[in-house]
C-alpha cells in the first residue's frame, strides 16, 4: 500500500474538478503563482523598510534587576537572625 499508481492521482484530479470545476483550480493555481512572485521580489529587494524598523532602539529605560532599592534583603536578613537568636 507504499505509494499511489498513476491510476489513483488520475482519478483524484478527475474528482477534484468535478467537486471544485475547473475555474476555481485555475484561479487557485493563479493566485498561488502571484503569491511566489510576490514572495521572490520581495525577498530580492535590498533595502527591506520592516527590518530597519524593528532595529532601532527604544526610547524608554528600562531598570535592570538590582537597579532599584529593594527592601526585601533586609527583610528576609532581620527574619534569620532573630530565627538564629530563638534557637
Amino acid at each position: 500500500m507504499g505509494s499511489f499508481s498513476i491510476w489513483h492521482w488520475l482519478v483524484v484530479l478527475l474528482v477534484v474538478l468535478l467537486l471544485f470545476g475547473s475555474g476555481k483550480v485555475s484561479n487557485l493555481m493563479g493566485d498561488f503563482a502571484k503569491g511566489i512572485k510576490s514572495f521572490k521580489k520581495n525577498m530580492a529587494d535590498d533595502s527591506d523598510d520592516s527590518m530597519e524598523a524593528s532595529a532601532e532602539k527604544p526610547s524608554g529605560s528600562i531598570s535592570g534587576p538590582g537597579a532599584g532599592t529593594s527592601t526585601a534583603g533586609t527583610s528576609t536578613g532581620s527574619t534569620q537572625s532573630t530565627a538564629a537568636n530563638r534557637g
